[in-house]
């Protein structure tokens, strides 16, 4: 284990001033456009891929070979404090690519991670399925089930996935479902859809209040049938999973059975999560500075005014404590391991800063802040998603509730 520093090296420093400039002269310019658009801005994405923004190799520099863990979440900051929808329709496929790398086989790996990107010439996209209408926080309640044909070496998935990040448009779809039933989130496997499998269509398209430049949709699986080897992790694998699954069930306490492949992956995420909503509450507080020091109020500068500064002072004061809770989960997920819930702490306290700074933010600029000829309208609607996605607030206290107490908090 490495020693402890948050001191950004020559590499992680380029690496951020370089996104820091497409954001700049890219993606700020056009975010307001495709926020009212509502659609996947694919040429923002194709110009990323292009200069290496967006793809495995991006993915692989920010997220292997760095001992420190930095990386990832000073890179994704910056891209977010462009713009969180064009940021996340830029990142999404990463969370399709999480869960490969989280479940699957190094052949696997190698197989479907390059196909969830593309390439700078044809961009692809992946999609990570997880939740169902009647199934958000409470994963292990998957309706959607995947039946083994042993005479074709196929399995057949049948369900809807609700809230699905590139759902419908991506060309990699991760599939969490449901194997066993009476095991309920330890019955649970990942499949790879590859690219136009019949059977897989888009359902509703959600209409959303804020990272509109992101695709989220619903996903249907009728009669979807994809080869074994699409199963990651394989069936050897899965059976020995589920024989112990069963064995815990009927030794509870005593036999361990395994992580649930969807909370795998959000366990890797989770600090990346809230290094994007840093990344929103940074582009707010920048912004409600520079206009205070601007807009004069009784004959001085509203910076001045103790009501005025004092909130600046909290929002600079609870982005930096957020970010040092993202940083130091990133460090652990890379050096050793979480032992009281780091990661759901980071994305908690992230996902509240970014809520409580924006609306500061709209509050600094009064009206101004409330019509969208101001950026920080929308950058306030953006936020609220991070007290929700990839685990609710409460989730997170749950996570926390319980890796702190050592008990079963309900």
């Amino acid at each position: 284990m490495g020693d402890v520093s948050f001191q950004l090296n020559e590499d992680q420093l380029a690496l951020q001033k370089w996104i820091h400039d497409f954001c700049e002269n890219v993606i700020r310019p056009a975010a307001g456009e495709w926020d009212e658009r509502e659609e996947f801005p694919w040429p923002i994405v194709e110009e990323a891929a292009k200069i290496g923004l967006y793809g495995m190799d991006f993915m692989a520099q920010i997220m292997m070979g760095d001992e420190t863990g930095l990386t990832m979440p000073v890179a994704t900051e910056e891209l977010f404090w462009g713009d969180a929808g064009i940021g996340l329709a830029i990142m999404g496929s990463g969370l399709a690519a999480a869960g490969i790398l989280g479940n699957g086989t190094p052949e696997q790996v190698m197989e479907w991670v390059p196909q969830c990107y593309g390439t700078p010439d044809k961009v692809q996209l992946g999609a990570f399925c997880v939740s169902e209408p009647d199934a958000g926080s409470d994963v292990s309640s998957l309706r959607t089930k995947a039946v083994y044909d042993e005479a074709k070496d196929e399995w057949v998935l049948n369900g809807t996935k609700a809230w699905i990040t590139n759902g419908g448009i991506a060309d990699i779809h991760v599939v969490v479902a449901t194997v066993d039933p009476e095991l309920r989130g330890r019955g649970q496997a990942s499949f790879v859809v590859p690219p136009n499998t019949p059977g897989l269509s888009m359902g509703q398209k959600y209409s959303k209040l804020g990272i509109r430049a992101s695709h989220t949709s619903e996903v249907v699986l009728d009669d979807v049938r994809v080869p074994g080897s699409c199963l990651l992790g394989g069936k050897d694998k899965l059976d020995e999973k589920l024989a112990r699954a069963r064995e815990a069930l009927a030794n509870p306490g005593k036999v361990r059975s395994g992580k649930q492949p969807a909370m795998a992956t959000f366990e890797a995420t989770r600090p990346a999560v809230g290094a994007q909503a840093i990344g929103i509450a940074r582009a707010a507080y920048e912004y409600a500075l520079q206009y205070a020091t601007e807009r004069v109020a009784f004959g001085k500068p509203i910076v001045m005014h103790q009501g005025i500064g004092f909130m600046l002072a909290d929002m600079a004061t609870e982005i930096d404590a957020a970010r040092l809770l993202v940083w130091r989960a990133a460090w652990l997920s890379r050096n050793g391991t979480y032992k009281n819930a780091e990661g759901s702490m980071s994305k908690l306290k992230a996902g509240r800063t970014a809520v409580w700074v924006t609306e500061r933010a709209i509050q600094i600029l009064g009206g101004y802040g409330y019509v969208k000829e101001y950026p920080v309208e929308r950058w306030h609607r953006d936020a609220k998603i991070y007290d929700i996605f990839e685990g609710t607030e409460q989730i997170q206290q749950l996570v926390i509730a319980r890796a702190i107490s050592g008990m079963r908090v309900e």
